[in-house]
């Protein structure tokens, strides 16, 4: 039963734009589904055309214009048709001569509008920086957010309760909504990747590990010789094991054997195929504040799990206050917020704050803690950092269980992370 993401509505919207539509996104998240989508609900009263260039012979119908315009004729285009010819192409960023053949066809055809999706930032800013240029729209399309997820666990009157919470104030949300956290606790574990939110516990470990292996051969492969696939993969697993911590190149380039340039470059291809985010501090003393190494957590916390092979229930380890950093920035992520519009303060003397948000010209300084019952001590950074710089937007804490306006913090559940967003 086909399940609807929330991104849907945008893309239907862009039907009536000339541009071309770029999906990009991890592998499995649901592009091809939600092109199929498009190709089902536009074929009612357009003319559509869906092509896999992961097949070679739908990529020679299309790696000329020559071709790709002989394809479309021979399925019903007619150059001077008044209605919209939609094509649909999936998996175009294995080609780089693709993009200059769309760019034909944006600049010749405005009867042509174009879906493209691709699991590879990397290839697609190289392939289109130049030759669609002014003529695309991207759309990032990722795991699902947690409200998402319940829609997909088939769980919406979970989902009607966490729409509501924002007129409910508690400190102990959890005994009003069991069944809510239950799901969250699971999803920290496992994480968001639709095939994932829809399997049992044993069988989402299966699920992972056949997107890993799908990333493997068609992603890291493309990029990266096969001799140093092992490499990468020992890099993986290391940054698994320090998911959310402050992350040196040179640690990673000597527990993988590599020099550290090509550490960076891995981090690089794996942030841009969507595995990981990097987030550096923010700062404006160089003097009193760290200002070089970054944090980088998974994009998503099952597949973090994944690597170090450790689905032990939230209560039963020591990370999970790392998991649950790493779920409120992939839950911004998911919302629209850029990944360098997230920084973290630290200064020399250990002061800490776990976010810094620059949002609409705003600083909103956000702790993130793993706790139901807080003390005085985990307001520590937000007031240190309130107290060198006293114009700061009123900080946040994220905590487990409360929603209330405490000592000049307003607190926020796992559940209120548009917030920050909304003020």
């Amino acid at each position: 039963m086909y399940k609807s993401r929330y991104i849907y509505p945008t893309l239907q919207k862009q039907k009536d734009n000339h541009k071309i539509t770029i999906l990009i996104g991890p592998r499995q998240v649901g592009k091809t589904t939600l092109m199929r989508r498009l190709y089902d609900q536009f074929s009612d009263g357009h003319i559509c055309l869906m092509l896999d260039l992961d097949i070679y012979s739908h990529y020679e119908q299309v790696s000329s214009y020559e071709n790709l315009l002989n394809t479309l004729k021979l399925n019903g285009y007619q150059p001077d048709q008044r209605e919209q010819f939609i094509l649909f192409l999936d998996e175009f960023q294995r080609y780089a001569d693709i993009s200059r053949v769309l760019k034909a066809v944006y600049d010749h055809h405005p009867n042509i509008k174009v879906y493209a999706s691709g699991s590879s930032s990397l290839a697609i800013n190289e392939q289109i920086q130049e030759s669609l240029a002014g003529r695309k729209r991207i759309v990032r399309i990722y795991p699902l957010s947690f409200r998402e997820y319940l829609h997909f666990r088939e769980r919406d009157d979970l989902g009607k309760k966490l729409q509501n919470l924002a007129t409910v104030q508690s400190d102990n949300l959890d005994n009003l909504l069991p069944d809510l956290y239950e799901e969250f606790y699971r999803f920290l574990i496992y994480g968001g990747y639709p095939e994932v939110a829809q399997v049992k516990g044993q069988e989402a470990k299966e699920v992972l590990a056949s997107i890993f292996d799908l990333y493997v051969k068609k992603d890291l492969v493309d990029f990266l010789k096969v001799d140093r696939i092992k490499h990468a993969k020992t890099l993986i697993r290391q940054l698994a094991v320090n998911h959310g911590q402050e992350t040196s190149y040179s640690q990673l380039a000597q527990v993988a054997a590599i020099d550290e340039k090509t550490a960076k470059n891995y981090v690089e291809i794996l942030t841009e195929t969507f595995i990981i985010t990097v987030h550096p501090p923010w700062f404006t003393n160089r003097n009193k504040e760290l200002v070089k190494t970054p944090k980088i957590y998974f994009l998503d916390n099952g597949v973090r799990n994944f690597f170090i092979n450790n689905f032990n229930p939230h209560d039963m380890r020591q990370d999970s206050p790392f998991l649950f950093e790493g779920y409120v920035i992939s839950e911004l992520i998911k919302a629209g917020t850029a990944s360098d519009q997230i920084k973290f303060w630290r200064t020399k003397n250990r002061q800490e704050v776990d976010l810094i948000l620059e949002i609409d010209g705003e600083l909103k300084p956000v702790e993130i803690k793993y706790k139901k019952r807080l003390k005085s001590s985990d307001y520590k950074g937000l007031k240190s950092y309130q107290k060198a710089y006293p114009d700061c937007h009123q900080p946040f804490l994220v905590n487990l269980t409360s929603n209330l306006l405490s000592n000049g913090v307003q607190h926020l559940s796992p559940f209120d992370i548009g917030h920050f967003l909304e003020e």
